[in-house]
């Protein structure tokens, strides 16, 4: 008797060879193999009529159809076919395109999360039908996504003609997320302050405290949140005199203790992990892109060192945790924790899958023949999945409160120490800020000053969010999946809607007009929580809930469609047309409306090198009517996009505005007089002559909103024949580089 095993991935055929033996033959899929067809209105692939949906699919390009006719082949020759596809929703929407394209009439379909005998070997002896709940939101999500990708794109977007190539439903939404920070990160106005702190003989620093009472502790950022923790500071004095007053008391008042807390607190350890604080320790740990992290991972699933790497449960199985019960009995007894440690999924969380976690405890990160990127995604996993089953670290935390002056004069001064008292987890999992050790003291022991001092201080922007953070938040957010947020992410690089700059996403000026287009056009759906609500509507159809058919006519019907014709009338009234090209569409040759002309790859290298790469620049003809010049320079590296563009004004090649770096020094301390974001300084040229004008800073305003804020230099400052005069202080008298005749 044969038997026929079908997975997605073939990493994982020769584990699975081991375990199954000669009698079983496995093939791999190599994911997904059948895909909706790019036919019928707007090329969707399936109809809408009435409260049905009749979808067309078709094999994913020439391998589909290859993988597609050698698994015929194997079905023919078994005498069983298990489907044995991901355990995940996606998982199950294989299994049921591969049930549909071979014809399978029963197939047993079997799930584990570890590629271990045990599992492998248990998952076949009980196999099940395939889950038509999980089937019906798998495919009413890849109908979903393809609806709103291709109608927004095609009757939104690309009608726009500024270079953006795609909007979508979890991509658009993030997108969003990160503009909405860009924008209060250029309409920030920094505003002064001082930090008033004293040091004392006795060995410690405190700060002030304007009402005498000690600093609220508010409740601390996620566990997995970057590690830049800010150094202490006083209550904000926002004035000099105030700062020197207070200064001034604590140099001529003695110091005496106020009050002395101590107490010893525990901090339990944090969970296992998921997808999402895989990616996030991965980056700030490892510098990991979510896209690696989850390659790496899927190396070492396949290679049955790791559970599944998609999932947003942090629960541990019995027999597992009892394995980890008896390595810490062995290796750590005073970390074992009376009983074993469980920690709650969030309330959304879906699948009933494990955490990510080794499959043995026993294999140790250094014992294993790994790659350098495995060995250290193995280790932190290792770490966090013992330090998630660890006794909790006990913490001697102090609080000293001093007072000086007399009378009215009295100033109040605050110390924070912290000191581990018993290591529990941390031993493998450290998320602890330094120790800070205060002396002992008691109540009313005068002190010996050492330094008083004010240091000036200035209010920062929030800051742009890093990839782990930005994966962190759209969980939060609720927006896509733990399969989703790699390719998210990625997308939006791909597209040139974000850019990378000090390892934190920046959008580029594309991704900003794109975004504020489509805040006026489709401004549902674009907030996280409209996205969200579809998640959860999805998760109604996986539990059987919702007809999927029925839910996605009717949000067809009464949503999307009215949505889209409203948006298609207000481009070229409300929202202007073609007001930013991407770089990359003229390195690709797309210089005429609408047309994706051949890639042109570039020809006489010039002496200039890439401000990217460094790599030499070529020259690639161009009769775009944009360009001032018959011609662009692009890298020659092929991995690398950058292109410039010649500027006669200045007589140099620059990047395009949405590559180049944001010059801090630029921006001035006064808003826009139209919507509020900083003015910023520019240079140009006139009847040659360099001269400077200020502007708004943010590029898309420029072309709109804000396109008569011009404020020109005078003796007096800046002014502007709309907006009046602002003392800024003006620039050099500027030479003129006119030739004398």
């Amino acid at each position: 008797m044969k038997n026929l095993l079908l997975i997605e991935s073939p990493g994982k055929l020769r584990k699975l060879a081991q375990i199954l033996g000669s009698d079983w033959t496995i093939k791999a899929s190599m994911g997904h193999v059948r895909e909706l067809a790019n036919d019928g209105e707007d090329s969707l692939g399936f109809d809408l009529t009435g409260d049905r949906i009749d979808c067309r699919y078709e094999a994913r390009g020439t391998r589909g159809a290859k993988v597609l006719a050698e698994l015929r082949q194997a079905v023919k020759q078994a005498d069983q076919v298990y489907i044995a596809t991901d355990p995940d929703r996606e998982g199950e929407t294989i299994g049921w395109h591969l049930q549909q394209a071979l014809k399978l009439k029963n197939p047993h379909r079997v799930t584990y999360s570890e590629i271990t005998a045990e599992s492998v070997n248990a998952a076949i002896a009980k196999p099940r039908k395939l889950d038509q709940s999980l089937i019906a939101a798998g495919r009413a999500r890849d109908c979903l996504d393809k609806l709103v990708g291709y109608k927004g794109s095609k009757h939104v977007v690309w009608k726009l003609n500024n270079g953006a190539k795609s909007m979508g439903r979890v991509q658009s939404a993030t997108l969003h997320l990160l503009c909405l920070r860009e924008r209060e990160i250029l309409a920030f106005v920094p505003q002064d302050y001082w930090s008033v702190w004293v040091e004392y003989q006795e060995g410690f620093k405190a700060f002030y405290r304007s009402a005498g009472k000690p600093k609220a502790v508010h409740a601390k950022e996620p566990e997995d949140a970057p590690d830049d923790h800010k150094a202490p500071e006083s209550d904000r004095v926002i004035t000099q005199a105030e700062a020197d007053r207070v200064v001034a008391i604590a140099r001529t008042s003695p110091h005496s203790v106020f009050s002395v807390e101590g107490k010893i607190t525990s901090q339990s350890p944090p969970p296992p992990f998921i997808t999402s604080t895989l990616q996030q320790s991965a980056g700030q740990k490892l510098k990991f892109s979510p896209e690696s992290t989850m390659k790496v991972a899927q190396s070492l699933y396949e290679a049955g060192h790791i559970t599944y790497m998609r999932t947003d449960s942090v629960t541990l199985a019995e027999s597992f945790c009892a394995s980890v019960r008896d390595y810490l009995q062995q290796f750590d007894p005073q970390n074992l924790p009376a009983n074993t440690t469980r920690h709650k999924s969030r309330n959304n969380a879906q699948e009933a899958h494990e955490a990510i976690r080794p499959t043995d405890i026993r294999n140790m990160p250094d014992e294993l023949n790994l790659s350098s990127d495995d060995a250290k995604l193995y280790e932190l996993i290792w770490n966090r999945t013992l330090a998630s089953q660890c006794a909790p670290v006990q913490l001697q935390k102090t609080r000293i409160m001093t007072i000086a002056g007399v009378a009215l004069e009295v100033t109040h001064w605050e110390a924070r120490g912290q000191v581990v008292v018993f290591v529990g987890y941390t031993r493998y999992w450290n998320n602890l800020s330094a120790d800070n050790t205060l002396p002992n003291l008691t109540r009313e022991q005068l002190l010996t000053l050492k330094v008083a001092q004010a240091d000036a201080k200035q209010t920062q922007p929030p800051p742009r969010y890093g990839e782990p953070k930005l994966v962190q938040l759209m969980e939060r957010k609720g927006i896509g999946r733990p399969s989703t947020y790699a390719p998210t992410v990625k997308t939006l690089k791909e597209r040139e809607y974000v850019t990378v700059v000090k390892s934190k996403l920046q959008p580029t000026a594309l991704g900003l007009e794109l975004d504020a287009a489509l805040e006026k056009l489709l401004p549902d759906l674009i907030q996280p929580e409209f996205t969200a609500q579809m998640e959860a509507d999805l998760d109604r159809i996986a539990d059987g809930d919702q007809n999927w058919e029925q839910y996605l006519t009717q949000w067809h019907r009464n949503y999307f469609a009215p949505a889209i014709a409203s948006a298609t009338q207000k481009i070229g009234t409300e929202v202007k047309i073609g007001t930013v090209r991407s770089a990359a569409s003229y390195a690709k040759g797309a210089d005429s409306k609408g047309s994706d002309a051949p890639s042109f790859e570039p020809k006489d290298l010039t002496r200039f090198n890439c401000p990217k790469c460094q790599k030499k620049m070529g020259k690639v003809a161009s009769k775009s009517e944009k360009l001032k010049a018959d011609h662009f320079l692009k890298c020659s590296d092929g991995s690398c996009s950058a292109v410039m563009f010649w500027n006669p004004g200045v007589k140099k090649y620059e990047l395009p505005y949405s590559d180049r770096p944001v010059d801090p020094q630029a921006f001035t301390d006064h808003p826009c007089p139209v919507c509020g974001a900083l003015l910023e300084k520019h240079p140009y040229t006139k009847e040659g002559t360099e001269k400077t004008m200020l502007r708004c800073s943010i590029l898309e305003h420029r072309k709109d909103r804000c396109k008569e804020v011009a404020f020109f230099e005078g003796n007096d400052g800046f002014w502007s024949p709309k907006f009046g005069t602002i003392a800024v202080q003006a620039s050099k008298p500027a030479k003129s580089r006119a030739k004398k005749r």
